[in-house]
This record gives structure tokens, C-alpha cells and sequence, in this order.
């Protein structure tokens, strides 16, 4: 754990901790920079519901007033979804500026990696993450949530890579660095808003138990990094995956025309492929969230069991 002069952690989420209860670490780039106001906030407080109604704490992660925070109050996931973009997104590199000068921040899932092992907590639950960008052999666009699981020990549930990346290269650093890729139920590697890809996971685990049982041997013989856990999203809300390519092509062609790069590009291509699949892609969002709280919550609790 870090200096308690940086850090806060929520009173329930410290009780949790100090009791060997469940925790499921939250980020917080989903409410200022992943939809919309009130539906952000909306959103977050369900997730949240979401992982006490399957027996675990949730711990939303942000930086407010220049503190990091682990578990957030109703007010302050407010004041991040009404701020939105106006809100800083925050990566490992940005968080001493942020402290520093007592500013607002929204986690990427880098970031709240790194608080999140810092408050002790092991298992997060994420949209999806980031990875290598589309066109990375010219523009070097990689995100920083890979290096983040290659050196944290933080499971990160997700419904695989964002499909608006190439996901081979991403599966490709992910193993150099030493990053297991689990599917949870499947084989394939789930791509966001679509239930499978043309890729393969590394390991198929069916239940939560043998996810927990994984990390704690990875973490009992101290090997560094963290693991993905690829979890589906739920069949009935998948969308078909000529729609939502043709939607990404026309979002990558966009942001090429009007320069946008680096850590603005995901959510605008986000936002570009909501607006062109008519809000439909939104709504798969909010769904696969739910899903993966659900299984970081049962992976959490079997961890502290075990």
C-alpha cells in the first residue's frame, strides 16, 4: 500500500479489506469520457449495485482534489459525470501532476491498476481494454493498460480488447510482456461488442474458481503482471459484426481526417461508432459492463476464499 498522505480509501472498502472481504475495483474514465450525462453516472451507480448484489464491495477509482481514491461517494461520481471531458483522463504518467496540483482525474484502466494495487485490491472489472492501435507500425499508438498488466497484479475482467484495435498485435505484446489472456467460457477472444474474434485466448477457465486458484499460484510465487480475463458479453446484446466493423472503418477514417491521436482517439472513435449504430453500441456498453462486474465479483470472492 502506498502512503496513506496520497491515498484514500472508502471506509466500507477498507472495512472489506481489513476483513478479507471481496473488493472489485472500478475506473472511472467510463463516467467523465464513456458516455453521456446523466447516463455516465447513471451507469456507474449500477455497476456498482451490481457488484454488492453478487457479494462484493466496489471500489471506484479517480483522483479527486489531488487524492487518489479508492471507492468514491455518490457526490463525487456526480461531479465527474457532470465535469465529462472537461474532467482529466488519467494515465500512470499523469497521476503526479494530477496529486501535485490538487486536480480532478479520471482512471484509465492503467491507472486504476495502479491505485488499485496500491489500496490492495486484486481483481477490476473494465469495458474493455486498450492495446495496440490500428496503423501502431507508423504512429507508434499503444496503449498504456498493456505495459500496466506486464508490471501490476491487478486482474483486469474485460470483454476483451476494444474492437475499434488491432487485436492481433495486441495479443502479440501481451505475450511478449508475460500477460496470460484468459477466456472465461470461451475460446475465442471476445472483441468488445462481438462475442468472438478470429483470435485465439491462451487459456479457456469455465469457472471463477479456477480464475481465483490461477492467481493466487501467478501471485504466491511472486511473478509480476496481472492477467486478462476475456469475458464475453451476454449473447442477447452482441451486435453483429459487419455492423460494428463498417461502423469502426468509417469512425478510423474520420479521426484520420481531423488528426485525432493519442489518448483523445478512444473515446472519440467510441463516441463516432455509438452515433453511427444509431445508440445501438451504447447499450452493449452499459450491458458488458454489468457482465463483467458480475464475474469480477464471483472471481473476488473466490480469491478471498481460497
Amino acid at each position: 500500500m502506498t502512503s496513506p498522505a496520497y491515498l484514500d480509501i472508502a471506509p466500507d472498502v477498507q472495512h472489506a479489506l481489513s476483513t478479507g472481504r471481496a473488493v472489485v475495483a472500478l475506473e472511472s474514465t467510463i463516467i467523465s469520457h464513456g458516455m453521456p450525462y446523466p447516463q455516465n453516472v447513471a451507469t456507474a451507480l449500477q455497476v456498482e449495485d451490481e457488484v454488492r448484489k453478487h457479494g462484493a464491495v466496489p471500489a471506484t477509482i479517480a483522483i479527486v482534489g489531488g487524492r487518489l481514491k479508492a471507492g468514491l461517494s455518490r457526490d463525487e461520481i456526480e461531479q465527474l459525470g457532470r465535469a465529462g471531458h472537461a474532467v482529466t483522463k488519467v494515465s500512470r504518467r499523469d497521476i503526479p501532476f494530477l496529486v501535485a496540483r490538487g486536480g480532478l482525474g479520471a482512471t484509465t484502466v492503467a491507472a486504476t491498476m495502479v491505485v488499485a494495487a496500491m489500496a490492495g485490491i486484486r481483481v477490476f472489472a473494465t469495458g474493455g481494454i486498450g492495446g495496440v492501435h490500428r496503423g501502431a507500425q507508423e504512429s507508434f499508438d499503444i496503449s498504456a493498460d498493456l505495459q500496466e498488466l506486464a508490471q501490476t497484479p491487478v486482474a483486469v475482467v474485460c470483454a476483451g480488447a476494444k474492437s475499434i484495435l488491432d487485436l492481433r498485435l495486441t495479443l502479440e505484446y501481451l505475450e511478449t510482456q508475460g500477460v496470460p489472456v484468459v477466456g472465461y467460457q470461451t475460446d475465442a477472444l471476445p472483441a468488445f461488442f462481438t462475442r468472438d474474434s478470429a483470435f485465439k485466448v491462451d487459456y479457456r477457465l469455465d469457472t471463477a474458481a479456477e480464475i481465483a486458484a490461477v492467481l493466487k499460484a501467478k501471485w504466491a510465487m511472486a511473478l509480476k503482471g496481472g492477467m486478462v480475463v476475456a469475458n464475453p458479453i451476454p449473447e442477447q446484446f452482441a451486435m453483429p459484426r459487419e455492423a460494428i466493423d463498417q461502423a469502426i472503418e468509417q469512425a478510423l477514417q474520420e479521426a484520420t481526417q481531423q488528426g485525432i491521436v493519442g489518448k483523445e482517439s478512444t473515446p472519440f472513435l467510441l463516441a463516432r461508432v455509438c452515433a453511427l449504430t444509431g445508440g445501438d453500441s451504447l447499450a452493449s456498453n452499459i450491458q458488458l459492463v454489468l457482465n463483467n462486474a458480475r464475474l469480477a465479483a464471483a472471481i473476488a470472492i473466490s480469491y478471498c476464499n481460497s
